[in-house]
């Protein structure tokens, strides 16, 4: 069994920035792909940022030169530096990852508990 514990979350005035993290923990073998997600009320959750195991990112539209998501193999944790915050970006965020458990040969997903961010003045 593993967990991923985000932080970094608040309420920022707009043009601000935060920077997210997740750290994975647990019975381990390796981590896939990492990703932020989003969810705003009323809305669907949706990815902001994903990172491969090797670096390859990918990056929603809108927070496109905005957000920059890393990830520390070494720790087992991904960041998600937000800059530029918009009203618009209020939302829980959700650390998502793909972890191989040991004794394992499969990839299974696993979700943060989310982590709220407010822009707003």
């Amino acid at each position: 069994q593993a967990h991923l514990v985000e932080s970094g979350g608040g309420l920022v005035q707009p043009g601000g920035s935060l920077r997210l993290s997740c750290a994975a923990s647990g019975n381990i073998a390796s981590i896939g792909v990492m990703a932020w997600y989003r969810q705003a009320p009323g809305k669907e959750r949706d990815l902001v940022a994903a990172i491969y195991s090797g670096g390859i990112t990918n990056y929603a539209d809108s927070v496109k030169e905005r957000f920059t998501i890393s990830r520390d193999n070494v720790k087992n944790t991904v960041y998600l530096q937000m800059n530029s915050l918009k009203p618009e970006d209020t939302a829980v965020y959700y650390c998502n990852a793909f972890i191989r458990y040991r004794a394992s040969d499969k990839y299974l997903p696993l979700w943060g508990q989310g982590t709220l961010v407010t822009v707003s003045s």
